[in-house]
């Protein structure tokens, strides 16, 4: 979406209208921040806690999220049974169906019995 002629032009008014108008932002910021420091640092104490960088990089090295997922790479299944979120319904129900097939497979036949 968005390739018509009217939003081309738009998108690109808005990046001017940004170029033109971040000095200007930039220098409010920075009177803000001079003038109120103290203040807004307290408001931000009183939200969160205020950590030093050094502080954050010693916990970093403590706290560490496994990222890496499980998965298999005949059926891409993880180890919850859940498909990648990029796969489509239709490739889900044909590799489903597959698993199933080869699960039923495994029956032997009886013969006739008589």
């Amino acid at each position: 979406m968005a390739k018509s002629l009217r939003s081309k032009w738009k998108r690109k008014m808005r990046a001017e209208k940004r170029k033109k108008n971040a000095p200007k932002e930039l220098s409010r910021l920075k009177n803000i921040l001079k003038a109120n420091a103290d203040v807004v640092m307290e408001e931000v104490k009183e939200i969160a806690a205020v950590v030093t960088p050094e502080k954050v990089k010693d916990q970093g090295d403590e706290v560490k999220m496994e990222t890496q997922i499980k998965r298999s790479k005949k059926n891409l299944l993880d180890q919850h049974g859940q498909y990648p979120v990029w796969m489509n319904p239709r490739q889900r129900k044909k590799l489903k169906a597959k698993r199933v097939k080869g699960k039923n497979k495994s029956k032997v036949a009886k013969g006739l019995a008589w």
